[in-house]
Parts: structure tokens; C-alpha cells; sequence
């Protein structure tokens, strides 16, 4: 899968990490997917000729940027007096920002750079997964485009802050698959959630499960798509919305959902799938930070794991 990092046109921003992995063995920190350095901390499963692979790790305060208006993902959209006095904002999270839209929208192989006339850095932000190739290559963003990208950069938030590896299914803008493998799917095991929407405008982003259920005493970091619970983070502007089978339709072809309807709108999807052993289980010895202490034997109570609490 890939890193994502843009702007869009007029419209709220979106920004989550997307890591690409090119390799077969664990990705360790400080290695290169698809030439974009890993999160100090990540490590991902890579298989080769995959697309899909992930490391998803943005906040949700990466979701909620207003007035970036950027005509196009190219150089040159990235010199205007706009995008400069939207990035010096808050050039950290919109250095990451752009770092995931990039990823998200723009083909691998290819990378942005935008030289900061404030800082004097240059900032370089690697495509991966070439969702949006229309605004890639410097147009304004299709509805469709823009839809796809809300989905990536929605899929690849973490409410913890966390680096989960994930693998993602679905299509670009011009229907083309995202590259899969049978050894992704034999390791991402559990059919997480799909994500859609648009955050260019005031729709929102939304999220629901897919056929992967957690039992009471079972938790995981990726809790934005599995169904919230009472104990975890705010996922919001995401808004879950039920499940996958309800909301969304099934893409046989990918074995993926693919589309998904929502306020009688239908937008493109994207599927997320995880590895069995980022469920995480009361009882395993490692209080994380889906547990919470206590008493009892469940996630948001769990004595062996946590201890009491104070």
C-alpha cells in the first residue's frame, strides 16, 4: 500500500500515513518502502509485487485540515502563496499530511517536493499508491478522485497514534485494482472494515466493519473501523456507520467492498484487512493501550494484563 499526501482544491484536507513495502521480509525502522522512510517504531510484514501492504499511524487531527487549496498535485501546484501559508500553519502535522495524501494519490516511483521559503527545508513525499492520477499529474480532483482519497486517508487512521499493518483492497479513481497477492491475503487474515466518503467537502468520512467481530475480551488498535466501543479514542470525523454488508456492495471480482452508499450517495470503498495477531486478548500478558485495569477478565477490565486499578 501506499503513502498518501496532498492537498485538495478548495476543501477540507485529509492526512494519514500509507507505507509501502517492496521486500519480503519485515520492514525494520528506518528502511525505505517505495523510497519513503518507515516510522521509527513500524514494522510491516512486505510482500512482493503488492500495492496493498500498509502502516497506518495518523491521528485523527490529521483528518480536520481546512484551506488547502492546491489546483493540482504537481511541483507546481505546490509553490502557490496558498499551499505556502496552509503548510506554515502547522508544519508539522501538514508535513505529515502531505506525507500520507502524497502516498495515497500519486503513483509510485513518483515523489513531490516542496521547498518551505519559511524554513528553508525541502520537503520529498513518495507516491505509492496512484489513486487519483488525474490530480496527480496536476488537474483539479474528479468527485471520484476526491472520494477515493477520503477512503485511503480514513483507512489509514490510527485513534492511538499507533503503527498497525494493514492491507487494502479496492480500486483507483479509473477503476483499475489495487495490486494484491495470495500470500497478503493468507497473512491479512481478518476482513476489518471499508471506508468511504469525501472530505473535500462537508460530507464527512465514514467507516464500517466487515466480518471480523471482537469478543469481550478481545481489543485492537484499529478500533476507528472495527465497531467503537465506549473505552477507545475518539475516532471522529469518522463516523461509523454499521457494517460493511448493509452499507457497502461486494466486488467479487477483488473479494473486496468496493462501493458503498450512504445519505442516498454512492462512493467508492476501500477494504481493510489486518493480521489475526493485532487483535489483541485480555489474558496475553501485555496490557495495550485498547486495555484499560481492573478487576475482571474483559478488555476494559482486565486484571491480568493491567492489574487493578489505582
Amino acid at each position: 500500500m501506499r503513502e498518501v499526501r496532498s492537498a485538495f482544491s478548495g476543501g477540507l484536507l485529509l492526512g494519514l500515513v500509507v507505507l509501502h513495502t517492496v521486500g519480503c521480509g519485515p520492514v525494520s525502522p528506518g528502511e525505505t518502502w517505495g523510497g519513503a522512510e518507515t516510522p521509527q517504531g513500524t514494522q510491516a510484514a512486505g510482500l512482493h509485487t503488492s500495492l496493498g501492504l500498509s502502516v497506518n499511524g495518523l491521528t485523527v487531527n490529521g483528518l480536520n485540515v481546512n484551506g488547502l487549496t492546491v489546483n493540482g498535485l504537481s511541483v507546481d501546484g505546490l509553490e502557490t502563496a496558498a499551499f505556502q501559508d496552509w503548510f506554515n500553519g502547522e508544519p508539522s502535522l501538514r508535513e505529515l499530511t502531505m506525507h500520507y495524501l502524497i502516498q495515497c494519490a500519486v503513483p509510485g516511483g513518483q515523489t513531490r517536493t516542496f521547498s518551505n521559503p519559511v524554513t528553508g527545508i525541502t520537503h520529498t513525499w513518495h507516491g505509492v499508491l496512484g489513486l487519483a492520477p488525474g490530480w496527480a499529474s496536476g488537474g483539479l480532483p474528479t468527485v471520484a478522485e476526491q472520494q477515493i482519497i477520503s477512503a485511503c486517508l480514513a483507512a489509514h487512521v490510527n485513534a492511538y497514534g499507533k503503527h498497525v499493518p494493514i492491507s487494502v483492497q479496492g480500486r483507483t479513481a479509473q477503476g483499475e485494482a489495487i495490486a494484491s497477492t495470495p500470500e497478503e491475503l493468507a497473512t491479512y487474515t481478518e476482513e476489518e472494515a471499508c471506508f468511504f466518503g469525501n472530505l473535500f467537502t462537508d460530507e464527512g468520512a465514514f467507516a464500517a466493519h466487515g466480518s471480523t467481530q471482537l469478543t469481550n475480551v478481545e481489543s485492537s488498535l484499529r478500533t476507528c473501523g472495527l465497531a467503537p466501543r465506549d473505552f477507545t479514542p475518539s475516532c471522529a470525523p469518522i463516523r461509523h456507520v454499521g457494517s460493511c454488508k448493509n452499507a457497502c456492495t461486494w466486488d467479487k471480482a477483488l473479494g473486496a467492498y468496493t462501493e458503498c452508499s450512504r445519505n442516498g450517495v454512492s462512493y467508492p470503498a476501500l477494504t481493510t484487512r489486518m493480521q489475526r495477531p493485532d487483535i489483541h486478548q485480555c489474558g496475553d500478558g501485555v496490557c495495550q493501550a485498547s486495555e484499560s485495569c481492573g478487576t475482571g477478565k474483559t478488555f476494559n477490565s482486565c486484571a491480568a494484563d493491567c492489574g487493578p486499578c489505582d
